[in-house]
């Protein structure tokens, strides 16, 4: 397949080296799909850094955010030949049937004057509070829409997996919202205008049982309520997103309508970049659908780290043609790729 992203020479342009633990006990163990932005002439990312306390021999430890702990955070500790301990995944532990995230995250801010070379600010920017964000929060999407710049996270939790969503309009005071979709839902990326006179959003529903890990769109009137939801795009088998899709940034307007630069998986779990193509005026209908990724791990850092052959996108910044393509590399470091919306489109044709 002919490449149609230009990778960045300096990738990777973030490792968790270049991010300051929240706290001495903590180790960033990865930086993952942060959103990106334009403000005051500076390219914005918001991080998601995951952070875990240091490992013992012989033994697994994960924190919970608890208020009653000392210092909000509670660690599970719990030795590593435990028979009722399940590791098999490294981004989660089940002891006992009950599931915890194996790093607590968080969303710390990086900013740049030329788009390649990020400073991330030395404390989080936004940490998970309440009931609902216990396990953390993760994959911050970022769209300027009806004058503030939205936020819409994954918030987790023992209840489950929801979207929240925080405004800001300069990066340093911030509105919480709570949680716009409940569990189980995520990879909710929200378009920056008004359609027909509402909101609308894409969003990823999903379950045990019937049904699947698959791209639905919304609707409101406020960014607060939404209904009419509809599924627009599913899994396919044998292809590369064979297992699971999910939307990335928000969609970008061009005269051929909204394009979305999407996640897919396949059953072996290796995440790649495609794209769908939505009718201006009215999102539900799909006009088009890559047939193979635009992006796909390939390079040493994309195949190999915390989660290998993983790329994992929720974060661009578009400028005429080109798009900047900010995106998580193997579930530990942060990349970036550029390519021309044109070129992207006629993969459409």
């Amino acid at each position: 397949m002919p490449d149609l992203c230009t990778r960045f020479p300096q990738n990777p342009i973030l490792r968790p080296r270049d991010v300051k633990p929240s706290r001495e006990d903590m180790v960033v163990e990865c930086l993952l799909n942060p959103g990106a932005f334009k403000f005051g002439g500076k390219t914005g990312l918001l991080l998601r850094v995951a952070e875990r306390p240091r490992q013992e021999a012989g033994w697994a430890s994960t924190p919970v955010l608890d208020p009653d702990s000392p210092g909000g955070i509670r660690v599970v500790r719990i030795r590593l030949d435990d028979p009722d301990l399940d590791f098999s995944d490294p981004r989660v532990m089940v002891y006992r049937g009950k599931a915890y995230l194996s790093t607590l995250s968080h969303l710390r801010l990086a900013w740049s004057d030329d788009g390649i070379h990020f400073a991330a600010e030395p404390v989080p920017t936004l940490l998970g509070h309440g009931p609902l964000e216990t396990f953390g929060i993760e994959d911050s999407r970022v769209a300027f829409v009806d004058g503030q710049y939205r936020l819409t996270f994954t918030a987790v939790s023992e209840a489950g997996v929801g979207v929240g969503m925080i405004s800001t309009r300069d990066w340093k005071t911030f509105e919480r919202h709570g949680l716009i979709f409940p569990p189980h839902n995520k990879d909710c990326a929200l378009f920056p205008q008004r359609i027909g006179g509402h909101f609308h959003s894409l969003h990823r529903p999903s379950g045990a049982g019937l049904g699947g890990n698959f791209i639905w769109t919304a609707r409101s009137p406020d960014l607060i309520h939404w209904g009419d939801h509809r599924c627009i795009a599913m899994t396919r088998a044998g292809a590369w997103d064979s297992q699971r899709v999910g939307a990335g940034a928000e969609p970008i307007l061009t005269d051929r309508g909204w394009l979305e630069i999407y996640n897919g998986a396949n059953d072996d779990k290796r995440y790649c970049l495609g794209l769908l193509l939505l009718d201006r005026e009215d999102p539900t209908r799909v006009l088009a659908r890559s047939r193979e990724p635009v992006l796909w791990p390939r390079e040493p850092y994309e195949l190999t780290g915390f989660f290998g052959n993983v790329v994992f996108t929720n974060g661009h910044v578009a400028d005429g043609d080109r798009v900047t393509i900010y995106y998580g590399a193997s579930d530990e470091v942060i990349c970036a790729a550029t390519a021309s919306i044109k070129e992207l489109l006629k993969t459409l044709d």
